[in-house]
């Protein structure tokens, strides 16, 4: 969409980011929450917006990925290389971090895991988290201490039905989707609008705009319409009729049981983000580095700070009414986010050359090189 109005383009891009940084800090809050690391007085008035955020996740995810294919021409070699370098760039090393850490501390200590068991046999689990499979129809299985990863198992698969919608088409298209569709399961159906919503985001955007006068009015309208939805209850209410209308009691809600609610709040989204995209955000443009450097530890703090806090609830004696306490584990939330960067989201490239150099590989095993003519 052209736009005649300077730094417009920049403007949007900064929000986006905020806007990635800010859901990712929600999670953190609503597991604080979910695990009694804050006071129950305060908690009363501390927000729990992690589902909310997860959906700014799909959203923004969807309109990215479209963004990403449309400006930068990407091959389907390339669309593959850089979607598995993105996710696992973070995943493996996090991944990998989680077992080792919990079988150190099913060994050392007498600390309770419940998921203990796949630490016992890694060789299934290991390769199976890698594959992202944990939502699969009725399965519920995440990393040990790493609940947030089970948001991968939706996003990584769409990444999936994306490229092959995009990139191939006729009978093979066809196919290849009615595959991975019966492959991961209604689950995975039933949220794919949420994350389509973006790219479908930002085809309008090409043609439409929210005219200006309109846009601030529409942005601040979105944000009052969230925090209404929450102080009724009304994401409670559709959680649990959505559950009382799903008629098949043989396969499990679960991650997905809030689909309703998911619903009204990716209309939210699309709301707030279709009118941010008309207006100016010049203050972002001073904070220009900062917000850049937090967007780009966004998915290294969304995975690494659940394995903080349940290592802090496991050994420290967490006082919840005690503001320093408090203090100290988000420092550490912060350190271990900015530790680990080093080796996941700033290692991206070498991911990228990695998964390259195995891409190329493969298409020399798929179609080995034309031999010489002979006469």
């Amino acid at each position: 969409m052209q736009t005649n109005r300077p730094g417009l383009a920049l403007d949007f891009s900064l929000y986006l980011d905020a806007a990635r940084f800010g859901a990712a800090a929600m999670v953190v809050v609503a597991h604080l929450l979910m695990l009694r690391l804050i006071d129950g007085p305060v908690a009363a008035f501390v927000p729990d917006l992690g589902r909310e955020a997860v959906i700014v996740f799909f959203v923004l995810s969807g309109f990215v990925i479209k963004y990403s294919v449309e400006q930068k021409h990407a091959s389907p070699r390339d669309y593959v290389v850089a979607r598995c370098a993105r996710i696992y760039s973070v995943a493996l090393p996090v991944v990998t971090l989680a077992f080792v850490l919990v079988a150190l501390v099913l060994t050392f200590s007498d600390v309770a895991v419940t998921t203990g068991y796949q630490v016992a046999k890694a060789y299934i689990y290991f390769p199976f988290h890698m594959l992202f499979a944990g939502e699969f129809w009725n399965l519920a299985e995440t990393p040990p201490w790493l609940l947030p990863y089970w948001s991968l198992g939706y996003e990584v698969w769409y990444y999936a039905l994306f490229g092959i919608a995009y990139y191939l088409s006729g009978a093979r298209r066809l196919v290849l989707l009615a595959a991975v569709l019966l492959l991961v399961g209604f689950k995975l159906w039933m949220l794919l609008p949420v994350w389509l919503s973006g790219v479908w985001l930002y085809e309008w955007s090409k043609s439409h705009a929210v005219p200006p006068r309109w846009a601030s009015a529409g942005w601040l309208l979105s944000l009052a319409a969230l925090c209404v939805f929450k102080l009724v209850d009304a994401d409670i209410y559709l959680r649990a009729y959505g559950s009382a209308i799903w008629p098949f009691p043989g396969l499990r809600l679960i991650s997905a049981d809030r689909y309703l609610a998911d619903y009204a709040v990716c209309a939210l989204v699309l709301i707030n983000f279709a009118c941010a995209r008309s207006m100016s955000f010049a203050w972002l443009r001073k904070v220009k580095r900062p917000v850049r450097a937090l967007a780009g530890h966004t998915f290294t703090l969304y995975l690494v700070h659940n394995l903080v806090l349940m290592a802090w609830k496991a050994f420290y004696p967490h006082n919840p009414a005690n503001p320093g306490d408090l203090a100290l584990l988000l420092f550490a939330v912060g350190v271990a986010t900015y530790v680990l960067g080093f080796v996941t989201e700033r290692r991206k490239g070498a991911f990228e050359r990695l998964f390259r150099g195995l891409s190329e590989r493969a298409s020399r095993l798929v179609v080995p090189a034309k031999a010489g003519t002979h006469t």
